[in-house]
């Protein structure tokens, strides 16, 4: 059975390579992409069966159990080798319903933006390395495949070949390997004072080993807290995420915002949960400006999605502030709070792929990309608005919905964790950038369902509802369903959360 875990990562590495050699081959040869009708239908086709393959494969391999398999040694004592466990069982499945949406979605969009045999190569890539990278075992093993999916992912970005997109995708790229190699430096730290790089809950730190040497260990934990953060957004390396998200096709967007980001998340819990431990930055000055930055960067990150005009690159500036309520949640270092950070990871990548995909929509069909452009875009396609508010209210965090339920598990956490002032100062903040989400999400709704008379006399062509594209329209109703679902019938996710949280606290 162990030997089934390759699976779900050999077959889109190799579909992926075998497109990108296919895309190559038709540039040398001077033949459009996708140049005909049943050259995009065997395309879609190929790219579809590997999706659904792919996912069936890493769920299975996921949920059939804890497995381990050994793919090769870097050094005698340090293999790069994959174990399922609980957190990786969680990250790969939200991952896996993602791809799948984005994937579906994506047949209809990228005729708008083609180059799609490129697209497909390197999206099922960064799923193979996303797939691996929950299913790494130990610290070097993530590390590896962490940088491997940046690389992996930055042609995503700068897919349209524009100069704003090459510049974008530099400063991702940039960012990323600062980041990457600040948690290198904490790699290095580590492997000297702990008995293990192997993920173990609640750490593998020798305390005889440290004893002496903890002020270089809290250094360590920082610096690595500061890097893998970058890729969540996390203040003070965040500034890539709003450049990159507006430049990007609208399906790159959507997995940007989604899931990669929360490949920092997955980091961050792999360094402080099952490598140094929770005990070792508790109560430290560590842990005192790690909450400050959550913070900082949750308020930040809305206020600027509050005066942002264009819809992507508000939208990006959300998850900068949406993703730290998850590093929030993990900051605190109390129980309730750490499950309310992981339904968060499940609950944000449906809703805010949604909100992506809904801005695709605008953009495949009418070219709008700036919110005072969406007026009255409800009366043309009404079916997608309807999807962006339902996805909007979970982000506030209305009730019923899911986006309610992580944030009031995010703030009854940190009212009971021993933070000082930081019991009180978390929950107001994340009340008052619910208000500001409130803010810059539902004026799109209101005006483009409600555009006022003189609008609708001055467009009343305007005004009737058109054929939405079916292929982008499902995966929307999808995300859109489980973000008001998954709200209704939290019991599953919340009882599995809980329990995982209760493991590693």
């Amino acid at each position: 059975m162990n030997m089934w875990i390759f699976l779900p990562v050999l077959l889109p590495a190799v579909a992926g390579i075998t497109l990108l050699a296919a895309s190559f081959r038709g540039h040398l040869a001077g033949k459009a992409d996708g140049e005909s009708t049943q050259a995009r239908r065997t395309l879609h086709t190929f790219t579809a069966a590997v999706l659904v393959l792919t996912a069936v494969l890493a769920l299975l391999a996921a949920w059939s159990g804890e497995h381990e398999v050994t793919l090769f040694y870097l050094m005698e004592d340090i293999p790069v080798y994959f174990h399922i466990d609980a957190v990786g069982r969680l990250f790969v499945t939200v991952v896996s319903i993602v791809w799948l949406c984005v994937g579906f979605y994506s047949f209809t969009y990228m005729e708008h933006e083609g180059e799609e045999k490129r697209f497909f190569g390197f999206f099922l890539l960064v799923y193979a390395v996303l797939i691996a990278l929950d299913f790494s075992g130990n610290l070097v093993t993530m590390y590896l495949f962490y940088e491997l999916m940046t690389l992996c992912s930055m042609p995503l970005v700068l897919h349209n070949g524009s100069r704003e997109a090459i510049m974008a995708a530099l400063k991702y790229l940039f960012y990323s390997m600062c980041g990457a190699y600040l948690g290198l430096f904490g790699i290095f730290c580590l492997y000297h004072y702990c008995d293990t790089l192997a993920f173990t809950a609640g750490g593998t730190l020798n305390n005889a080993a440290a004893s002496g040497h903890t002020g270089l260990l809290l250094v360590a934990v920082f610096a690595m807290l500061i890097g893998f953060g970058a890729k969540a957004g996390m203040f003070p390396l965040h500034a890539w995420l709003p450049a990159a998200h507006p430049v990007a096709p609208s399906p790159a967007s959507a997995a940007l915002s989604g899931i990669i980001v929360k490949s920092g998340v997955l980091a961050v819990i792999r360094v402080v949960f099952y490598i140094a431990g929770p005990d070792l930055i508790r109560g430290t000055w560590v842990q005192t400006v790690w909450m400050t930055l959550t913070l900082i960067t949750i308020f930040m990150g809305s206020l600027l999605a509050f005066r942002e005009p264009v819809f992507k690159k508000r939208l990006a500036y959300s998850t900068v502030s949406q993703v730290s309520y998850i590093l929030f949640g993990l900051s605190v270092l109390q129980p309730e709070a750490m499950g309310g950070a992981l339904l968060h990871v499940v609950f944000h990548a449906f809703i805010k792929c949604a909100l992506f995909l809904t801005a695709g929509v605008f953009i495949f069909k009418y070219g709008k990309t700036r919110v005072e452009e969406l007026d009255g875009i409800g009366k043309r396609l009404p079916k997608t608005l309807w999807c962006y508010t339902f996805a909007s209210l979970a982000l506030i965090g209305i009730p019923p919905t899911s986006g309610f339920i992580s944030k009031w598990h995010l703030a009854e956490g940190a009212l009971a964790a021993p933070v000082g002032i930081f019991r009180y100062l978390g929950p107001v903040v994340l009340l008052i950038s619910a208000l500001l989400t409130a803010g810059y999400l539902l004026p799109v709704t209101v005006r483009g369902f409600l555009p006022g008379r003189d609008w609708q006399t001055e467009h009343r062509a305007e005004t009737i509802p058109e054929k939405e594209p079916v292929g982008m329209l499902v995966p929307l109703l999808v995300l859109a369903a489980l973000a008001v679902l998954l709200g209704l019938f939290p019991n599953p996710v919340i009882s599995y959360v809980t329990d995982l949280a209760a493991t590693l606290l």
